[in-house]
């Protein structure tokens, strides 16, 4: 007779352990995942050879580092984010029309300073930060608010 896998019945300890988890950082290897995707497409655009999701993903980088400043994480001036929003959408705009997705030196400039900045933010933030931030990208980009969301008082 095969033996049945223990389940503990104290749920409350899974729960914390979750909630403690989201207190600290995320784990190393996560954040260098998603660093290194971020620095491709960096890497790509800065060569000429990029591709739209390049731009997009520097377009997501660039609004996820300035709503984890905006939370406390990670320094990003407003002005840094006017100017590197105004690089990517030419980025956009000749990616479409000519089929060549880069930026230029200041793009890459502007855009190398964020991508630091995003680097430091996925090690230092805790992941309910992070957390919070990609849920409010995701409602960024469905229509919904950007704002963050009120969270329930117990």
């Amino acid at each position: 007779m095969p033996k049945t896998i223990p389940i503990s019945r104290n749920t409350s300890a899974a729960r914390a352990r979750r909630v403690k988890a989201m207190l600290l950082p995320m784990p190393r290897a996560t954040a260098d995942e998603l660093a290194l995707r971020v620095h491709l497409a960096l890497a790509l655009m800065r060569a000429g050879s990029g591709s739209m999701t390049d731009a997009q993903t520097l377009t997501q980088t660039m609004i996820l580092t300035g709503f984890l400043a905006e939370a406390g994480y990670g320094a990003a001036r407003h002005e840094q984010l006017v100017a590197a929003e105004a690089a990517i959408a030419g980025s956009f705009d000749h990616g479409r029309e000519t089929g060549r997705w880069e930026l230029d030196d200041h793009g890459t400039h502007l855009f190398t300073a964020i991508v630091t900045t995003y680097d430091e933010q996925l090690r230092r933030a805790p992941l309910w930060a992070v957390a919070e931030a990609s849920e409010r990208l995701d409602r960024f980009q469905s229509g919904g608010s950007d704002q963050r969301a009120e969270r329930k008082l117990a």
